[in-house]
């Protein structure tokens, strides 16, 4: 045995056994040369717990907006106090309206509505059997911009499918037709038929005879993983195993032996003789067969037409297929030699398949401008093929970038970062590809069901473990797929942007109130203007006209293209620039239609000072409730939109005016607020005022969209 020096790649050693291994027969000595925490096993152990958790997306930018706010409320107590003092107001008076402007300026109810939005996509997820670990990982799914996924288990269903035979020098195709039971042999691209297909079913005959494994009724393959594969091949192609059986009952195993690598079984004929069934390693069997079966005879198996054997098993194993040769004999007695005297009846080939709905999820993540990106250990050949046949990439168009255990160079790194599959990685090396695409500030998702993805999984900025992956696996992931459907990747991804696009409307609609309120009492106050509304007035509607809408908001479906927009930048802030301009043109507008209508209630109706003020509030709270349906999208219709869909939104509405009135009428709130009921005249006042907020909203729409048309 060769040194394996440490520099080989870990996945190219050979006559190895690593920690962990299940050993499920035979025996072996061997030279023990780590333990512990030197193991492979170990070292996976040490990566995972050296990686440390860190803040989500969501998370970093609630904490930023949580400064500015911060700062924002010092100024506007400070400055408050300040002009009230200069204008000589009561100081009690500017103590209060300090503090509950303070208090207005801060959306309390932000942490709530955020909170709550997001453990409402928490539960969708989990009624479509993703488990997420913590509250915020459903919105950073939406953010993902690169899908680290890897192979086995992954993108392929972790079982062995014949996919391919060669019978007379011909390579045959196998095609599923709607399901895994159901399938159909193509040979030149035509349906088998004919010769070549009697030879077919004569090779997976010997295939499904030779052979330990059963299907169960509800058609579960039992046993080991070549054995089934064959099995199932045969159901595909017409034959029944309990038939087949019964036709040619087994008097003799001779079972697979490691020095012959072989199996071969016994079984009794109408005809003379007993017919042996065996299948192996391409090599032995080809070795052992002095004949082979052709379409027009049996011909005998001449060093000429081994050597075309040989190359067709080359030529399969270099694509990454498991390759096995089919072969038969007729003995005369049950104790005679199986291997001896064979005709080769043809060559199988099985891979991995891919899960039926990869290409598709591809497909959805692509148009939601997410790169997909397969690392793993598996040889480079294979690595390619699965990528070819899921739409990973295109035959022939990408090479496959090779893992190496050294730290990557800027133009290894470059490489890495354009690769879409990456093969022969180390768990060591997974964390090396995924370090370099969050340096480039991507957003990476890893997928994986392994011992060895663990590590990576809790790198990453969300790790997503298979529901019938190890242990190990999901406990490093942030999100579990339950059904081990890639397709609910997808539906989180998309459930990820509705639900920051919901954080960034109720944000938006909150500050814009708390704007508003500010920006009508500031100015009263620096004018020399009656107050607006009181201190208590302020927080009523804070935690009235405030909170239940923008928990209504928080629901919202979303839009239906929300998965055909890229997406967003990680650097992006709940709120960027063009929001906070929004907030303030909001805030200002509701803030003059508040002073517009305490000047006309007080001067033009000439109502008294409480009755103007119960004015100036009734319109304040109704046009902060007609904003709400300011918050549609930038490119939603006006009537039909997912606002004016959400019927939590109308709830929400109707029940804020329900508490509006009873401030107004109910005497007991009434007295403890400080208002009045109101006539037909004001309320001709506040139903005019409350509607000039909705009315700005789409004009302002309607100039931002000519406007970037005519750009």
């Amino acid at each position: 045995v060769r040194e394996n020096h440490a520099e080989t790649l870990l996945a190219e050693r050979s006559a190895m056994l690593f920690s962990g291994t299940s050993v499920t027969r035979g025996a072996a000595e061997g030279v023990v040369v780590a333990i512990g925490m030197q193991t492979e096993l170990g070292q996976i152990s040490r990566l995972v717990a050296e990686v440390k958790d860190e803040a989500t997306p969501l998370e970093r930018r609630l904490e930023e907006l949580g400064r500015k706010l911060s700062w924002l409320t010092l100024a506007v107590a400070l400055a408050v106090a300040l002009v009230g003092v200069v204008s000589g107001r009561p100081p009690l008076l500017i103590l209060e309206t300090s503090i509950a402007l303070a208090v207005a300026t801060v959306p309390e109810g932000l942490p709530i509505v955020a909170t709550l939005a997001l453990a409402r996509g928490m539960a969708r997820m989990a009624r479509r059997n993703a488990l997420c670990a913590r509250l915020a990982v459903v919105e950073t799914l939406g953010a993902t911009s690169v899908i680290l996924t890897d192979k086995t288990g992954t993108l392929t269903q972790n079982r062995l499918a014949v996919e391919e035979l060669v019978i007379d020098h011909q390579r045959i195709v196998v095609e599923c037709l709607g399901g895994e039971s159901t399938a159909q042999f193509f040979h030149d691209g035509r349906a088998l038929r004919g010769q070549l297909q009697e030879l077919l079913g004569r090779a997976l005959r010997a295939g499904v005879l030779c052979n330990d494994a059963h299907v169960t009724p509800a058609g579960e393959g039992v046993g080991e993983p070549l054995e089934v594969a064959l099995l199932m091949a045969g159901g595909k192609a017409g034959l029944d195993a309990e038939a087949l059986k019964e036709r040619l009952p087994e008097i003799r195993e001779e079972a697979f032996d490691p020095e012959t690598r072989m199996m071969a079984t016994f079984h009794e004929q109408e005809d003379a003789g007993l017919l042996v069934q065996v299948k192996g390693a391409p090599e032995a069997v080809i070795a052992a067969c002095r004949r082979a079966v052709t379409r027009r005879a049996t011909v005998v198996l001449d060093e000429k037409r081994r050597g075309q054997w040989l190359d067709h098993n080359r030529q399969l194993a270099s694509r990454g297929l498991r390759v096995l040769a089919l072969a038969e004999g007729v003995v005369a007695d049950r104790d005679d030699a199986p291997y001896r005297d064979l005709t080769l009846l043809g060559l199988v080939a099985m891979a991995d398949p891919p899960r039926s709905e990869v290409r598709q999820v591809i497909d959805d993540c692509r148009a939601a401008g997410v790169r997909v990106v397969m690392v793993t250990g598996d040889q480079a050949q294979t690595a390619l093929r699965v990528a070819e046949s899921v739409g990973l990439v295109e035959s022939g168009t990408e090479a496959c970038v090779l893992g190496v255990d050294h730290e990557l160079s800027r133009q290894e790194q470059q490489e890495v970062a354009q690769a879409s599959v990456i093969a022969r990685t180390s768990p060591r090396q997974k964390l090396e590809v995924l370090a370099t695409h969050q340096r480039r500030g991507a957003v990476v998702a890893m997928l994986g069901d392994g011992v060895n993805d663990a590590p990576a999984l809790r790198r990453a900025n969300i790790g997503v473990a298979m529901g019938r992956g190890t242990q190990v696996a999901k406990e490093a992931s942030d999100l579990v797929l339950n059904d081990d459907r890639l397709s609910t990747v997808v539906v989180a991804i998309g459930e990820g942007r509705v639900i920051f696009e919901n954080i960034r409307k109720f944000a938006l609609y909150l500050l814009s109130c708390n704007a508003s309120e500010l920006g009508a009492v500031g100015v009263a106050a620096l004018i020399g203007l009656p107050l607006p509304v009181l201190p208590l007035q302020i927080l009523f509607l804070n935690l009235v006209t405030d909170v239940f809408p923008a928990l209504a908001l928080g629901a919202c479906e979303g839009q239906s293209r929300a998965l055909k927009l890229a997406p967003r930048p990680s650097d992006e802030g709940v709120l960027e620039r063009r929001h906070w301009l929004a907030i303030g043109g909001h805030g200002a507008v509701i803030a003059a239609t508040v002073l517009g209508a305490l000047l006309v209630a007080t001067y033009v109706l000439e109502l008294p000072a409480e009755s103007a003020v119960s004015v100036s509030f009734a319109t304040l709270g109704f046009a902060q409730l007609t904003h709400v349906f300011n918050m549609r999208g930038e490119d939603s219709p006006a009537i039909s939109n997912e606002v004016t869909r959400n019927l939590w939104v109308w709830g929400a509405v109707l029940l804020c005016s329900v508490l509006l009135l009873l401030a107004l009428y109910a005497p007991p709130l009434a007295a403890v607020l400080g208002t009045r009921a109101l006539d037909a005249r004001g309320w001709s006042v506040v139903g005019a005022a409350s509607a000039t907020p909705l009315l700005f909203g789409g004009l302002l729409r309607l100039l931002v969209r000519r406007r970037t048309g005519a750009a």
